[in-house]
């Protein structure tokens, strides 16, 4: 007993040094730091004299001997640590929805307030290409892109999320309409702003295509004519239906296992969650409920399955990146990530 006595009070000793730290570094606030030392006190307390406390734990009929008090002890302080991370995870929660809403704000209402001059009242199909440093490859993506796709005008907005190497720039000189996010907060981001944009500018339609080169725009009608003539309200290209370039077995087993898994959950038949050559019709794409800033293919793909939206895959071909490196972190962290994304989208 008396080791575990020492060791309570060295820990809530250094609780109380620690949060003091803290506090000075303006790292934790003073409401934490009441919390905090309040805590470290009643343990502290605790571990030099735990007689003073017979009351309580007399009340809770924790009588002395056979370690009945120690164990009471530890679940009563367990529970107390409990309500704290709780409160703490919801602040992180908080925090970072606030954050992701006034980035995102920042950047669309920055666009619409200087970048563009479309009238928002004509029907247009928008293209929303984010892109992080892809300067050697957006020009030829631009230039590829159709004027017009089953007669109605093609509009592309390039997201460039915080790119340093003037990518922005040289979507611009190519003939985008760009839209820049000033800190980089990923692809899932980028995608959403992209959306908004495509929503306030009147869009009937709106496509995500990647920035890379992978993605072939010729092929663009294939994903938009079954919307315009109401067959579906998200058309999804697959490579597996296609033709494709493997990056490597890993990933291409990943398509596999993950398209099997959505499958499954779901009920749908789906062949390539991955692909993020997507064509969405604008009134479904208003309902969908988008937070993650990585993954969004899978995110938005799965939220429109939940919502029970008409889905159906065409064929696509992917392209090998024409220069850089892929921005996916290492497969098994990717895919680490990637299933948490599938399984909280659907567990909404």
């Amino acid at each position: 007993m008396l080791a575990v006595r020492i060791v309570g009070a060295v820990v809530a000793a250094g609780l109380v040094v620690g949060v003091f730290l803290g506090h000075r570094r303006r790292r934790i606030s003073r409401l934490n730091l009441i919390i905090s030392w309040v805590l470290g006190g009643v343990l502290l307390a605790l571990a030099i004299r735990p007689s003073a406390f017979n009351g309580l734990f007399d009340l809770f009929d924790l009588r002395a001997g056979g370690g009945r008090r120690l164990a009471g002890a530890a679940l009563i302080v367990s529970f107390v640590l409990l309500l704290l991370l709780l409160r703490a995870m919801s602040q992180i929660d908080v925090n970072e929805r606030n954050i992701r809403l006034l980035v995102e704000s920042l950047a669309v209402d920055r666009f619409m307030r200087d970048d563009i001059h479309l009238d928002p009242t004509a029907e247009r199909i928008v293209v929303a290409m984010p892109a992080h440093d892809e300067a050697p490859n957006i020009a030829s993506v631009i230039h590829a892109m159709p004027d017009q796709v089953e007669g109605l005008p093609v509009t592309t907005i390039v997201v460039d999320d915080a790119s340093a190497d003037g990518t922005a720039d040289v979507a611009r000189a190519a003939g985008a309409y760009v839209a820049r996010i000033p800190i980089q907060r990923g692809q899932g981001m980028a995608q959403r702003i992209g959306y908004q944009i495509g929503l306030a500018l009147g869009a009937k339609v709106v496509v995500s295509m990647d920035s890379d080169g992978q993605h072939v725009p010729d092929e663009m009608g294939l994903l938009v004519k079954p919307i315009l003539e109401d067959q579906a309200d998200m058309i999804q290209g697959s490579r597996m239906l296609g033709e494709f370039e493997k990056e490597s077995h890993l990933r291409h087993l990943g398509v596999l296992f993950f398209s099997r898994l959505v499958s499954t959950i779901t009920g749908v038949r789906i062949t390539d969650v991955s692909s993020g050559y997507r064509a969405i019709r604008a009134e479904t794409l208003r309902n969908l409920v988008l937070v993650q800033d990585q993954f969004s293919s899978s995110e938005v793909l799965v939220e429109g399955l939940r919502q029970r939206a008409r889905i159906k895959e065409v064929p696509i071909t992917i392209r090998a990146r024409t220069s850089g490196a892929s921005k996916k972190p290492k497969s098994l962290r990717y895919g680490w990530n990637f299933t948490k994304v599938i399984i909280k989208t659907w567990l909404r």
